[in-house]
């Protein structure tokens, strides 16, 4: 019954065919989407404020923007309680970047809002990272526990950096390790 009602003319196209479809679209609206973000000002889109001078345009030399979220080590937190923090800090950098600088918190988000979770040995280098960061007018966000579970109050867990130009942030992290 099913066959009769097909048309003989033309055969039904194979899922995966659909699929390869699908993917090539969604190359190409993502290709669209990364080539109007990595347009330099003054070619079409008003050049955006920026904080951080000349040390790199809005979306620095590379052209990637990134978060990154600083873990401290040596406190030996358990996986619910670094996420729980991680995301503190992920919050607190994008109500300050939508404060601060919207054009440039729309652009991480156009990226797909890229995050890299890293590790720090102790409080001290976590400290210096905040320094250094600040320096570069990056977005910083230091998160201390409220001390309900697993550690002391007021212990400084998680550095957010970012979102801001992926090269500048290496400037401050590149050196560490994943978490």
């Amino acid at each position: 019954l099913m066959a009769a009602s097909r048309s003989p003319l033309r055969a039904p196209r194979p899922r995966f065919l659909n699929v390869m479809i699908g993917v090539v679209c969604g190359v190409c609206l993502g290709w669209g989407i990364r080539g109007r973000l990595r347009r330099k000002p003054g070619a079409g889109m008003p050049e955006p404020s920026n904080s951080l001078g000349s040390e790199a345009d809005i979306m620095g030399e590379s052209g990637e923007l990134k978060l990154v979220l600083i873990v401290r080590n040596d406190l030996k937190m358990g996986k619910g309680k670094v996420a729980a923090q991680c995301s503190h800090a992920a919050v607190s950098a994008y109500k300050q970047l939508r404060r601060k600088n919207p054009e440039l918190l729309e652009q991480w988000e156009y990226c797909g809002q890229p995050k890299v979770v890293l590790k720090a040995p102790d409080e001290e280098t976590l400290e210096q990272l905040l320094t250094q960061a600040k320096r570069l007018g990056l977005t910083v966000s230091l998160i201390q526990d409220a001390g309900r579970t697993q550690i002391a109050p007021g212990s400084r867990t998680v550095l957010g950096i970012g979102p801001g130009p992926a090269d500048v942030i290496d400037k401050v992290s590149g050196h560490l390790k994943l978490f």
